[in-house]
C-alpha cells in the first residue's frame, strides 16, 4: 500500500538479551504503533491449522493441558532438533510476514494513522526480511551482558545468526545498550524525531 498515510515501517533487530523488547516499549511510549514477531507467533500458534501442523511434526508433547501449544515445550523440542527448527521457521516466517503486512495495511487505513510502525524481528537479516521495512534499528550489547539478561542459551541460538558487526553495518540506526533504560529511551526518542520530521 502506497498511500500518503502509510506509517514509516521500522524493524528492530539484535541479539538475544540485547534489549529489543525494551526498545520496542520505548517506541510505543514515543507514539509509534508496535508489535513483536513473538506476539504474532503466539497468535499464530492459536490457529487450529498451524497447531495441527506443529503437533504433526513435533508430537503431542508440545500440547499443554489446556489444549494449546506450550511454547516452552515447543522451544525445547525444536532447539534440540535442527531439522525441526528449520521446519518450524519455514512454516512460521511466511505467516508472520503476512500478519505483519496486514497489520501495517490496517494501520494505514486508520483516520489518524500513526506516523511510525515498529516491529521487533529477531531474525530480520537471517530471513531476508529487511526488504519489507523502510528503516532498521539494531540494538546490540556485549555477550556477557546479554547472557546476564537472558536465561536462554545464547551461544547455541546465536551460532546461526549474523554477527552484530554485520547487522550494524546494514542498519539505519544502531545502539549499544550497555547503559540505563533512560539512555535507551533517549536514543529511541531521537530516532522518532528523525523519522517524523
Amino acid at each position: 500500500m502506497t498511500g500518503a498515510h502509510r506509517p514509516v515501517a521500522v524493524a528492530i533487530t539484535g541479539g538475544i538479551g540485547a534489549g529489543k523488547s525494551e526498545a520496542l516499549r520505548a517506541f510505543a511510549r514515543h507514539g509509534a504503533a508496535t508489535v513483536s514477531s513473538d506476539e504474532i507467533v503466539h497468535h499464530l500458534l492459536l490457529r487450529e491449522d498451524v497447531k495441527e501442523k506443529v503437533v504433526g511434526r513435533v508430537g503431542d508433547g508440545v500440547v499443554a493441558p489446556d489444549g494449546e501449544i506450550d511454547r516452552g515445550a515447543l522451544g525445547t523440542a525444536v532447539f534440540n532438533d535442527r531439522d525441526a527448527l528449520t521446519w518450524l521457521e519455514q512454516l512460521l516466517h511466511p505467516l508472520v510476514s503476512a500478519e505483519y503486512l496486514q497489520w501495517r495495511d490496517d494501520l494505514a487505513k486508520l483516520p489518524n494513522a500513526p506516523a511510525v510502525a515498529v516491529t521487533e524481528v529477531p531474525l530480520l537479516y537471517e530471513v531476508g526480511g529487511e526488504a519489507r521495512f523502510d528503516k532498521v534499528v539494531v540494538i546490540t550489547a556485549p555477550t556477557k551482558l546479554r547472557r546476564a539478561r537472558s536465561a536462554v542459551a545464547v551461544n547455541e541460538r546465536e551460532a546461526r545468526l549474523l554477527p552484530d558487526s554485520e547487522k550494524v553495518k546494514r542498519a539505519d540506526f544502531a545502539f549499544v545498550n550497555t547503559g540505563s533504560l533512560e539512555e535507551l529511551d533517549a536514543f529511541v526518542a531521537s530516532v522518532m524525531r528523525e523519522l517524523t520530521t
